[in-house]
């Protein structure tokens, strides 16, 4: 598999996803501001590789930091302001805002410590890297997981967007499902939402399910509620951006249809992330901020415009799938069922040790 993104001799190089499967080029950073425009330009996207990729930029600071900061305490003040133009960089991932938070908490606790300046780095740099083992094994953990919803008979899977290998740190959260169930036996087919307007599913997902012999169709997004009329998906598998205290999920535009129509023709639809995507702070859906992008990537087609030239467009990034839509959420931990709000709940107190106070 291709590597989403790679540290070396002191910088971050980011695979640049805008121009697969076109061309293989990774992009070089040198600072925390060049990470963040590469966020939000979508050089690197999908939940929880934006998360990695906001830790190696905070890595980024702290080194650059040692340049002109004279004291841990002056990096640190430093490491907030870098802190708050990742986070500003796109808003729905929460992963974004758990890998600086996580980065931010280790600052803190060496500041306090009275480390020295170029320790403090090399620390911040070494959690950046510990988080992107983790995420690697986070995934294949999902994956073995899900291949408990597959049934003894070759199953045919629907997917929308891409949540592989390039979304992560390596192997995938809903295509990790899908490429443990294609080896395992479990899969015959995969259909791929081309995923409309950044056509993630036909330049990205067919690219990583090529490259692993995975045998996939790409469909337009129009063509999915049809194909589960005619019982010729028997399983849909997502990712996800934001999960909400009750289940509620943000994931790419598109996944709420998706699901509608997976619920009238009852076929089970499943979500598939990392429990660094769950966010207790969030108490449902309607309160996740989603992000709107340029009315342009709607509007042209690889540069080029499509549109009449007086046209407008409405151009959100993601939208809504409810809880009670979703059959279960496959995470690291095995797999979540409803009601949502309580598996939740206990979900979060056992890996945390305490009640997370929901109900």
């Amino acid at each position: 598999m291709l590597k989403t993104f790679y540290w070396k001799d002191g910088f971050f190089y980011l695979l640049d996803q805008r121009i697969l499967p076109k061309k293989i080029v990774y992009r070089k950073h040198s600072s925390c501001r060049q990470v963040s425009c590469s966020i939000r330009a979508m050089v690197v996207r999908g939940a929880p590789a934006i998360g990695i990729s906001a830790a190696y930029g905070l890595a980024l600071a702290a080194q650059q930091a040692q340049k002109f900061c004279r004291s841990p305490n002056q990096v640190y003040a430093y490491l907030k302001k870098s802190a708050l133009i990742l986070k500003n960089s796109r808003p729905t991932a929460v992963n974004l805002q758990w890998a600086i938070d996580r980065q931010m908490k280790l600052a803190e606790d060496l500041v306090r410590q009275n480390i020295g300046i170029r320790d403090l780095a090399r620390l911040i740099l070494r959690e950046a890297k510990m988080m992107h083992h983790q995420d690697r094994q986070i995934n294949e953990s999902i994956g073995r997981h899900g291949l408990k919803i597959f049934s003894r008979k070759k199953s045919v899977v629907l997917t929308h967007c891409n949540a592989g290998s390039l979304a992560t740190s390596g192997y995938g959260t809903a295509l990790g499902v899908i490429y443990s169930g294609f080896r395992n036996k479990k899969i015959s087919l995969v259909y791929v939402d081309e995923t409309r307007p950044y056509l993630q599913g036909l330049r990205l997902t067919s690219f990583e399910l090529g490259y692993n012999k995975v045998p996939y169709k790409v469909i337009v997004d129009s063509l999915a509620g049809f194909l589960l009329s005619r019982r010729m998906v028997d399983i849909i598998v997502v990712g996800a951006d934001r999960i909400a205290a009750n289940g509620d999920v943000a994931n790419k535009v598109g996944t709420y249809a998706l699901s509608a129509l997976a619920k009238v023709h009852r076929v089970p639809f499943y979500v598939a992330a990392p429990t660094s995507s769950i966010d207790l702070n969030i108490a449902t859906g309607k309160d996740i901020v989603l992000e709107e992008r340029a009315p342009e990537e709607v509007l042209e087609f690889f540069h080029q415009r499509i549109a009449p030239a007086r046209a407008r467009a409405y151009n959100l990034s993601f939208d809504i799938t409810p809880a009670a839509n979703i059959s279960g959420i496959i995470t690291e931990y095995g797999i979540l069922k409803p009601p949502y709000k309580t598996s939740i709940a206990r979900l979060s107190g056992n890996i945390y040790g305490k009640k997370s106070g929901l109900q």
